[in-house]
């Protein structure tokens, strides 16, 4: 049993679909992994979901408020 977690990378989708061929889908991992040698090494490539910086954020303060 693995006692190491490899780290996982976000990567842009465009990325993955370049590397398409290379990579498979894991189930158990929720991620990509190289083809064939993907159980033992390699990188563990996820989908960059981050959305891009839409600006300031204009509604009401939640942070650090306290419920009486």
């Amino acid at each position: 049993m693995r006692s190491k977690v490899r780290p996982r990378r976000y990567i842009a989708r465009h990325w993955l679909v370049i590397l398409r061929p290379l990579l498979r889908f894991s189930l158990t991992r929720d991620a990509f992994v190289l083809r064939g040698i993907g159980n033992r090494a390699g990188p563990v490539l996820r989908p960059d979901r981050r959305g891009r910086r839409r600006g300031r954020y204009e509604g009401a303060e939640r942070r650090r408020t306290q419920v009486a």
